[in-house]
């Protein structure tokens, strides 16, 4: 079975895509187990720093052998599936590649905690930043590498099939915008020309800014995004994409100089290196020797370099006096230049106020002469303007008077009308009621010739009928009662048709007088009215005079007016002048101001000279100070020589300028401007407070 499926294995051997330069390693050219613990067993007693990463290697050995087994299986079930039933090969080689995933993920977790703690264990013993030939970094990008490129999904296009982990970090640009000049900076430059070049350009610029953990975290937090780019049990779709974020964190204590420039990213080999973690004891030694030799070269060079920045610094300053010295006689010539310019500017001023004083004259005296013109004409406009305004109450009141009368004589038209329309109405009323009265008196009558008709016929029937006599004696007596009551209604009709007649003709007699009274007052009220029109017509004919008059007062008041702008303009002229003695004065007072100035800083200059001299006798004392002191190495102090703490990761170590020992952050915070070094620099407490009593010294 072994045979067949290194067979298969071989027949199926997967190429390489486009973009991609990763070498195939095979199963026999890496070490078994077994080897790798014989190897690490004389190396286990030397030191106590390499025990972890022996542990961390055979985890990796073991994890990537036994993935290696895996795949070999899925082969093998693949192969046979293709003999057999597709259903159950389907299932199996799903299964397959699910643990193969799982097993490629823990190795490479495995392999980036190992290289980073590799990483910053080289770092804090070099002590300085990393270059990009360092060794352990270039493993370190590999195995970030292929991090990313676990599970990526193969894109299909007209070229042909394209698997790139550069696809994924652009999306970085669009959820963080502080990455967007990484990006621009990767796509301009000239010498990659593929995705994987790109990809690890992007890399190692994320590295140099100590943002890649960040940048990396803002990815997976994003997972809905990168489903896009990576199948679901891909290393950063999975919870170990977090777990290797939390390592990246630990790597923005470092200082990344990496130069892009030259190098060719396009092509090179992505391959894992073991040798670094299994390093042999005097392999170290010798690493100490050598980085012990350039600690010497190292502490050489500085001594150089401080001798070179002293020999800068005494010829800045020597150049410095020579410029203040030229600065001085050019200050010196500009005050005799000042002090001319401000005794013409006096002159000037002495003219400028007796033209003011003459301006102002003319201005005062022009001013109350108008005051006075317009006093009086103020006084005729308003004289005038009452006169006219009693003129025009008066023909105003006569006009609501005569409106009023106007108004009451119709009211009483009105009422006059209503009167003979009301008496109209009662005169068709009384004699519909005595056509009425009339026509009673017609049934009344008849009635009566009717009653004497049934009498006759009573009277034949009683002598007819003399039995029934007596029976109807009663009837006749009511018979009779009902006559008289009949004549005695008649009677009263009678009498009421007289007084209704009587009621007619003094009703008649009485619309006639009403009738020749409302004629009279018509004519009256007439001539009444065209007395009115004539009184309206003369009204109007005085109200146009009194219109006239008052557009031409008008037009008077918008002359006075204009004559009353026309002052108010030279008014604010004056103010103009005015403002310009208060501007000239300010310039006197400005110009004494920079005389002042002036002297001021020839005074303060030749203070900066006396200074000079004093700073330059201190650089000699520092120099020959300065023979005397060592620069102390990293390897030789383990503790802070003023608080005596012992240094670690969180606790730096850090060079005091002046004096060269090493001390802690806390007691070698400040900072001084020292001689040898152009900016303020790093000192020690104690070295801050003997140069701060040095420098009073001498400025007292």
């Amino acid at each position: 079975m072994a045979e067949g499926e290194d067979g298969s294995l071989a027949g199926r051997e997967p190429r390489p895509e486009p973009g991609e330069e990763f070498e195939i390693v095979d199963r026999s050219q890496l070490p078994s187990p077994g080897e790798l613990r014989s190897a690490a067993k004389p190396q286990a007693g030397s030191e106590s720093w390499s025990a972890p990463i022996l542990t961390l290697a055979r985890k990796a050995t073991g994890n990537l052998s036994a993935s290696c087994g895996i795949a070999l299986r899925a082969a093998a079930a693949l192969g046979g599936a293709d003999g057999g039933g597709d259903g159950g090969g389907d299932s199996g080689a799903r299964a397959a590649s699910r643990c193969q995933m799982m097993e490629e993920r823990t190795n490479l977790m495995h392999m980036m905690k190992l290289s980073v703690k590799v990483l910053l264990q080289s770092a804090l013993s070099l002590g300085r930043s990393l270059d990009a030939d360092h060794a352990p970094l270039q493993q370190f990008f590999v195995v970030m590498e292929h991090c990313l490129k676990h599970g990526l999904k193969v894109k299909k296009s007209f070229i042909g099939q394209n698997k790139s982990f550069f696809g994924p970090l652009e999306l970085v640009e669009k959820l963080c915008p502080e990455a967007a000049d990484i990006a621009t900076s990767v796509r301009n430059l000239p010498e990659l020309k593929t995705a994987v070049g790109r990809g690890r350009a992007w890399l190692y610029l994320a590295l140099m800014q100590k943002k890649l953990a960040d940048y990396l975290k803002v990815l997976i937090d994003n997972k809905h995004l990168l489903s896009e780019f990576y199948e679901p049990e891909a290393l950063m779709m999975e919870e170990e994409g977090m777990v290797i974020v939390g390592l990246l964190v630990g790597l923005n204590v470092l200082d990344a100089n990496l130069c892009l420039k030259g190098e060719d990213l396009d092509s090179q080999v992505g391959v894992i290196d073991f040798s670094l973690y299994l390093k042999d004891v005097q392999d170290l030694d010798g690493g100490k020797e050598h980085e012990r030799i350039t600690d010497v070269l190292d502490q050489k060079n500085y001594v150089e370099e401080l001798n070179r920045h002293l020999s800068c610094t005494v010829g800045d300053l020597q150049s410095k006096i020579d410029g203040l010295e030229k600065t001085n006689s050019k200050l010196q010539e500009e005050l005799s230049a000042a002090t001319d310019r401000i005794c013409s500017l006096q002159e000037e001023q002495q003219q400028l106020r007796e033209q003011n004083e003459l301006i102002r004259e003319r201005s005062e005296k022009s001013v109350e002469i108008t005051k006075q013109d317009t006093k009086v004409e103020l006084e005729t406009y308003k004289q005038t303007r009452q006169g006219l305004d009693e003129m025009y109450s008066d023909v105003w009141k006569q006009l609501k008077e005569e409106k009023k009368v106007r108004l009451e004589l119709e009211k009483e038209l009105e009422l006059q009308i209503g009167m003979k329309t009301e008496m109209e109405i009662a005169m068709k009323l009384l004699e519909k009621d005595t056509h009425e009265k009339q026509d009673t008196l017609v049934a009344l009558r008849q009635q009566l010739e009717e009653v004497k008709a049934i009498n006759l016929q009573m009277f034949h029937k009683v002598q007819n009928a003399e039995s029934c006599l007596q029976q109807k004696n009663d009837a006749i007596t009511s018979f009779e009662e009902k006559n008289n009551q009949v004549m005695s209604s008649m009677k009263q009709m009678e009498e009421r048709l007289q007084l209704s007649e009587r009621a007619r003709q003094g009703a008649e007699e009485r619309s006639l007088k009403v009738q020749q009274e409302l004629g009279s007052q018509t004519c009256a009220l007439q001539q009444q009215l065209s007395q009115l029109h004539e009184q309206c017509s003369s009204l109007e004919k005085e109200l146009k005079s009194e219109k006239e008059q008052r557009q031409a007062l008008q037009r008077e008041l918008q002359q006075e007016k204009d004559t009353s702008s026309l002052l108010r303009a030279e008014l604010q002229q004056v103010e103009g002048l005015k403002k310009e003695l208060r501007e000239l004065q300010d310039e006197k007072a400005d110009l004494q101001k920079v005389c002042d100035e002036q002297e001021q800083a020839l005074q303060e200059m030749g203070l900066h000279l006396s200074q000079s001299k004093l700073k330059m006798e201190d650089i000699k004392e520092v120099n020959k100070a300065l023979k005397g002191h060592t620069w102390l190495k990293d390897d030789e102090a383990t503790h802070c020589k003023q608080c005596e703490k012992e240094f670690s990761i969180s606790r730096r170590k850090h060079h005091c300028r002046h004096c060269g020992h090493i001390f802690c952050n806390m007691c070698s915070s400040n900072e001084l401007a020292l001689p040898s070094y152009p900016k303020p620099v790093r000192v020690c407490d104690s070295c801050h407070t003997l140069l701060l009593q040095r420098c009073s010294s001498t400025g007292s």
